[in-house]
């Protein structure tokens, strides 16, 4: 039986907005809280295939409960829906430091999906701020699908074949943000848990230890960077090329070691129903992190991120919730941050939907 590698990646950026500008205004987005994203998002593109191996029924069933995934995220972009995004850092004794809770709904305009922000801890938005921050979002969509199309233009100039790997250029941005945890699974590395009960529901849960996860060795970005390094040495004397291969040996053996204990230490969960092969929640989660460089300074507690999927109709599933947790001790006591994103009311898409903006209270 032939093999196939399933593409899932872990996406480089989950966007929040940053806290409220003065006078009230809708905050803008921007890059999550940078030292969780530092070790919760890493990109997994362009991995290895993993050596071929006597094939299963495991591995056959887990490759047919990832093509059902993939059905699933093309159905995804056929609706809109609304959606309650919140995050918190709390502080030793869980004392909270930073804490918010926003919600949204999602139409499309002009073929973009577009995220319309309703209220802000509880507070509705203006209608200025609301077209500002669509306005906003409209045009950083545009962006995207701008740099995207003149990437693959300059791709296909180069002579090279088009990035599979990239999704559709109008996908919508919680379309990919839901499906944060995308990487490669490699078949041979499954392992049956045992059957648990979800939501009433009987399913397996099957174990997923990678063994090249966090592996970078034919990420093509490494390949051009390499190939500019080698251009700027071109110039430069023998004795000065000496020292730099050494120190950048030295880097990549240090590079190789931190992603082969990165891939001991990490586990995937998934929860699948055995009847239709559906994936109902997955997990991703690193059980051991004390290998960390600074670990005297700084040690991960925690670490995990989930996502599971509702039936808001019959036969159809989709993202229910989204959530990341991380945890730190400090010389001052543990840290932890959340962020959690909640999808509901879903509803076709209708390029000539509106916005029904709740009215705000006279003050």
């Amino acid at each position: 039986m032939e093999q196939r590698t399933v593409e899932l990646r872990l996406t480089r950026t989950l966007l929040l907005p940053a806290d409220t500008a003065p006078g009230g205004s809708v905050p803008r987005p921007a890059p999550f809280l940078s030292a969780l994203a530092l070790f919760v998002v890493v990109s997994a593109g362009g991995l290895a295939q993993a050596p071929a191996s006597t094939s299963t029924d495991l591995d056959a069933f887990m490759a047919r409960a990832l093509q059902r995934r993939d059905v699933d995220r093309k159905t995804l972009g056929d609706y809109v829906l609304d959606e309650v995004e919140t995050f918190e850092i709390l502080g030793p004794g869980r004392a909270p430091i930073n804490r918010f809770k926003r919600e949204y709904t999602w139409y499309v305009r002009d073929g973009i999906h577009v995220r319309s922000p309703l209220k802000y801890d509880g507070v509705p938005i203006s209608e200025s701020d609301r077209r500002a921050y669509e306005e906003r979002w409209i045009n950083s969509e545009n962006e995207r699908r701008k740099h995207r199309t003149e990437r693959e233009a300059e791709r296909a100039k180069e002579g090279k074949a088009p990035d599979f790997a990239l999704r559709p250029v109008n996908e919508p941005r919680f379309v990919s943000e839901s499906y944060f945890l995308d990487f490669k699974f490699e078949p041979g590395n499954y392992y049956l848990a045992g059957r648990e009960k979800l939501d009433a529901q009987e399913v397996l849960r099957i174990d997923y230890l990678p063994t090249h996860l966090f592996d970078d060795d034919n990420d093509e970005g490494r390949a051009e960077r390499d190939a500019e390094r080698s251009k700027e040495k071109k110039g430069e004397s023998t004795k000065k090329e000496e020292r730099a291969s050494k120190r950048e040996q030295r880097e990549q053996r240090t590079e190789q070691d931190f992603e082969r204990k990165m891939n001991k230490t990490a586990q995937i969960t998934l929860w699948v129903d055995p009847t239709n092969h559906q994936i109902v929640k997955y997990t991703f989660a690193n059980v051991w992190m004390d290998f960390l460089p600074a670990a005297w300074l700084v040690r991960i507690d925690d670490l995990h991120a989930s996502m599971e999927m509702g039936q808001p109709f019959q036969r159809v599933w989709l993202p229910r919730n989204i959530s990341i947790h991380a945890g730190i001790t400090l010389a001052n006591g543990s840290f932890e941050a959340a962020y959690r994103r909640d999808f509901s009311r879903y509803r076709k898409a209708d390029v000539s939907s509106r916005v029904s903006i709740p009215k705000q209270e006279a003050r």
